[in-house]
């Protein structure tokens, strides 16, 4: 299975680090962008939130985003891009 969205997120960020730990114990693949160390990664967060930098912020090979979504918010959005 090939990563089918991208979580930009910043190290400091617990909701970040709580949904990484979820992802993982359920196998589902990610690519994790830090957006502290990306600088052109914040010009996307701030375009899925209207100006705001807030993550974590997922954007799918769709190119539709959510912001801080749940587990199952995730994986009803990948089965939906199966």
């Amino acid at each position: 299975m090939s990563e089918t969205f991208t979580m930009y997120s910043t190290p400091w960020c617990g909701y970040c680090q709580r949904l990484k730990g979820q992802l993982d114990r359920e196998g589902i693949p990610f690519e994790m962008v830090d957006i502290e160390q990306v600088p052109e990664a914040v010009a996307i967060v701030e375009k899925a939130n209207n100006g705001n930098q807030t993550v974590p912020t997922l954007v799918y090979s769709d190119g539709s985003a959510q912001t801080n979504p749940s587990l199952i918010q995730i994986k009803d959005k990948l089965a939906s891009l199966a």
